[in-house]
């Protein structure tokens, strides 16, 4: 290479450093025009130092491959904490001034650079969605490479960097996503290029890879499935040299492997035993520069370069610490300012060089905005799915199967704009949701058997026993303008329970974010649900992410438990049209009985909750005695089975019937856009009458999000308690107390003056439970009135 692009790499690299450092310390004087004073510093020094001088080279050298080979690249910054990296690259390019016009690419934009870093009303010390070119936030440890994989699947022309730290690496979400070079294909998808940044150290303790010899850190990538490209260094020509290179040898790969697939000049793999499938050994390059590199050697004589002191701040209390303030600007007049920044502290020409222009720039890809390229998906006509229901409870459907026909048309419809995914840890077939195959194959790329099915080099449905994978693929995928379907068991979405609080945490920021445009939402399908798992027993029965979810921006989060098909076509619908929202829908794959037809089934979805009159007992102008709400397919069926009884038994008594689809209406009004208003809440559920609520996960959500209403007192929540086992389905809720049964004992126990007057049919619900108790252990089978039951209305 050149000596002057040589030179223009060093200046760049040098500016950037420069700019971290700055922002990091300095509230004024940005170019050194006087002497560093006290005054000039920050009060609280906030900010990651050590991984920022190795983000800085990456992002110069991917400058330079991007603008000579006109590349369209993104970059996944996975040490997410080196904000300072990126947001000074991001300013020299002139991305940030794009998006920020107040912070001018001159001295005065320079020290609002500066002074809003870490501090009281300006920017996060982590990369975030307020920095122009990011779409993976600084605290997600752990999530780059799937980030990466997702942002690359249908995106042919697309290259995606991605810069993995060494403390990152050692994470379990993080070595499982090695494997997804496995599902990337090279003919329809884009290419991911590894950066392994190795600087050896995490906060306070060595790194695991860092410490692994060559050879053995070979076999391991090698055995991943990659080709490694090594540079290493402490002298930044050298470095700068062998890094140009081997970007210009990956990239040189990367190109001949997707042409070679893309024209058929070499075969894809054949079928065969022992793996031997032909496909490509992508690069990975592994890059060992020391932490901190270029920053203080030594700090009140302890080494701090190339060390873990350098993790955050180097220098601390360089206000009080003459001899640090000292160190502090020669830290910074190393760098040369005067070289890189002319009089007005604009770059100067030979720093900007090799930075791309427009939307090439790593900072201005549209690719990280993805709002701005999503269209709307072709949603069919739900009534082209939608089960007959000519009276309630007359038939009975697998709702995800129902399902299962939507996905496949949208997946279908979409074949030529390649824009939908559905991912699920290896439960695609096993959650009903197998008509997908009719329109795509399971994407695979590894070798493959006779006795395979369903697997295809090109295929969209997604399936990896790793939760952490899958949601990080489709994070990904969303994230760069895509649409997207997570199914999962119910008890084990919990794994990515932290990667969903910082999904929800980006879409609540860039929300308020103008120049941030809304990203089609990630939906979840939750079944193999807990009062179905019986036979599986305990392991696998644990409804709480409900209660995750709720915790976390209001207005973000959307939680549907539809009761049967038909609203879980009408929930889904809405949710595939919805945008910047996380939609959690909870439905169960067993034959479940249909209540609603399609029509219903909107109005009711529509509303959120409302009153099914042909399922209660009351009459003209008289109000309910009590009311029986219930929330989810299976708490659904034991209330208007318990609704049966009471007709039966308690033929005087006025029940009222509630479904609540969307749990979130249990709200108050100014808690959650979608709760209801008091007077509302108080009309649907009254002021003071029982309400015997069945719902689907912990009961004490349901008071969590109600305490505040009226009748709050009056509420009986039965839900689950964490009593479960490998048993018959009935028992399930039994066990729980969530049965037919008991809610009758309930609305006896709690209406005013039953007590007395139903106490026989009190003890013939009791009897009927220990009844149940016994039939069971003899027969393994549910009782035959249960078992046979149907709505008689």
């Amino acid at each position: 290479m050149a000596k002057d692009r040589m030179a223009a790499l060093d200046a760049h690299w040098r500016a950037a450093n420069y700019l971290a450092v700055g922002q990091i310390y300095l509230l004024a004087n940005p170019l050194l025009t006087e002497p560093l004073r006290p005054e000039h510093i920050k009060p609280r020094l906030l900010g990651h130092w050590g991984t920022s001088p190795g983000l800085n080279l990456v992002h110069t050298h991917l400058n330079r491959v991007v603008a000579e080979r006109d590349l369209d690249t993104i970059c996944v910054w996975g040490p997410g904490h080196g904000g300072p990296a990126v947001l000074a690259n991001s300013w020299l390019e002139g991305s940030y001034t794009q998006t920020y016009p107040d912070i001018t690419r001159d001295a005065a934009g320079m020290e609002r650079l500066f002074r809003q870093f870490s501090f009281p009303g300006g920017v996060p010390s982590h990369v975030a969605p307020e920095t122009p070119g990011s779409l993976h936030e600084g605290g997600e440890l752990g999530y780059s490479l799937a980030h990466a994989y997702g942002a690359a699947f249908d995106n042919p022309d697309l290259l995606v960097a991605c810069v993995i730290g060494d403390g990152e690496a050692e994470t379990g979400p993080l070595a499982g996503s090695w494997h997804s070079n496995k599902f990337l294909d090279p003919v329809h998808d884009g290419a991911v290029l590894p950066i392994l940044h190795l600087n050896g150290y995490k906060i306070a303790n060595p790194t695991v890879l860092a410490r692994l010899p060559r050879a053995e850190l070979d076999e391991l990538l090698r055995g991943y499935g990659h080709d490694p490209i090594h540079v290493s260094g402490d002298d930044p020509a050298r470095v700068h040299r062998e890094l140009a290179e081997a970007m210009d040898l990956a990239l040189d790969r990367i190109a001949r492997i997707q042409q070679e697939a893309r024209t058929g000049r070499k075969g894809r793999g054949e079928k065969g035993r022992g793996g031997q499938d032909g496909r490509p050994r992508w690069p990975v390059l592994v890059l060992r520069t020391p932490k901190g590199w270029t920053g203080p050697a030594e700090v009140d004589g302890q080494p701090v370069e190339g060390t873990w002191r350098s993790h955050q701040v180097p220098l601390s209390g360089v206000r009080e610490n003459p001899e640090h303030l000292r160190q502090l600007e020669a830290w910074l007049r190393s760098y040369r300012p005067e070289e890189l920044f002319d009089a007005d502290g604009r770059p100067t020409r030979a720093v900007l060089d090799c930075v791309p222009e427009g939307d090439r720039r790593l900072g201005a890809n549209p690719h990280t905005n993805g709002g701005l390229l999503l269209s709307s998906l072709p949603l069919p006509r739900l009534e082209d799915f939608a089960v007959p229901v000519d009276k309630p409870g007359a038939s009975t459907h697998e709702p995800t199967r129902v399902l299962g026909g939507l996905l496949a048309r949208v997946m279908a419809d979409t074949s030529e704009r390649r824009n939908f995914r559905v991912v699920g840890p290896d439960e695609t077939e096993s959650n009903r949701l197998g008509a997908l195959y009719e329109a795509t194959g399971k994407a695979w790329q590894a070798g493959t058997l006779d006795t395979d099915e369903h697997l295809a080099r090109d295929g969209r449905v997604m399936e990896i026993l790793s939760e952490h994978l899958c949601q990080g693929w489709l994070e990904g995928y969303l994230l760069t303008g895509r649409h997207g379907f997570f199914s999962s068991y119910e008890a084990f979405v919990h794994i990515v329970d932290s990667m969903v609080n910082q999904h929800i945490k980006w879409l609540k920021t860039s929300r308020e974010l103008p120049w941030r445009a809304p990203l089609a939402s990630l939906n979840y399908l939750l079944t193999s649900h807990v009062w179905r798992q019986d036979h599986n027993g305990f392991s696998h029965q644990d409804p709480g992410f409900v209660d995750h979810v709720l915790n976390k921006s209001p207005e973000v989060v959307r939680v549907y438990l539809p009761p049967d098909a038909n609203t879980l076509l009408s929930v889904a619908d809405h949710a595939l049209r919805s945008r910047d929202h996380v939609n959690v829908i909870v439905a169960g794959k067993q034959p479940c009985f249909d209540w609603l037809s399609m029509e219903q089934a909107r109005a009711h979805c529509a509303r959120g909750a409302g009153i099914w009159e042909w399922a209660g007992t009351e009459n003209g102008d008289r109000e309910p005695d009590v009311v029986l709400a219930c929330a989810g397919d299976v708490p659904t069926q034991e209330v208007l089975a318990a609704a049966s009884l009471l007709r039966t038994h308690l033929p005087d008594l006025a029940v009222r019937v509630v479904n609540v689809v969307d749990i979130a209406r249990l709200m108050p009004q100014g808690e959650h856009p979608h709760g209801m208003p008091d007077r509302e809440y108080d009309a649907l559920f009254t002021a003071d009458k029982p309400v015997i609520f069945a719902y689907h996960g912990y009961p004490w959500l349901i008071h969590r999000l109600a305490y505040r209403r009226t009748g709050h007192g009056n509420l009986h929540v039965r839900g689950y308690r964490e009593s479960g086992t490998t048993t018959t389905p009935f028992d399930m809720v039994v066990r729980n107390d969530l049965d037919r049964y008991r809610l009758v004992m309930d609305v006896i126990d709690r209406v005013p003056g039953l007590a007395v007057r139903a106490a026989a049919v009190r003890q013939r619900m009791a009897d009927v439970r220990t009844r149940h108790d016994a039939w069971i252990r003899e027969h393994g089978t549910d009782l035959p009135e249960v078992a046979d039951w149907t709505w008689a209305g």
